[in-house]
């Protein structure tokens, strides 16, 4: 799988540099916004994201950063860095768990 996609990886590996590029930007991304945030962009809250909005409290990797390294920008990017490939192992765990149900 890593061999026949070999262009594939290179250029995850560049998205994957080039994540850090978010902390330049001010305000948050689109879609990325608390509750309160979501009043003042759309007027209301959808009753499913209120339902589950304390459920997203609690996450492993919380803003894209590593607990204990947000002090500066060097340690905010190693956080992005971290994230970004956390997130596409965790794409290609439940990828390659689906292609060897499908196969058998």
């Amino acid at each position: 799988m890593f061999k026949t996609y070999k262009k594939l990886w290179w250029g995850l590996v560049v998205l994957i540099a080039l994540s850090p590029l978010g902390l330049l930007a001010t305000g948050t991304a689109f879609g990325e916004w608390s509750t309160d945030e979501l009043i003042g962009e759309v007027g209301f809250i959808p009753a499913g994201l209120s339902k589950f909005a304390d459920f997203w409290q609690h996450v492993l990797l919380p803003d894209y950063s590593v607990p204990g390294l947000e002090a500066g920008f060097t340690q905010s990017a190693v956080g992005y860095i971290f994230s970004a490939v956390v997130g596409i192992l965790l794409v290609v765990l439940v990828i390659s768990i689906f292609y060897r149900m499908a196969k058998d």
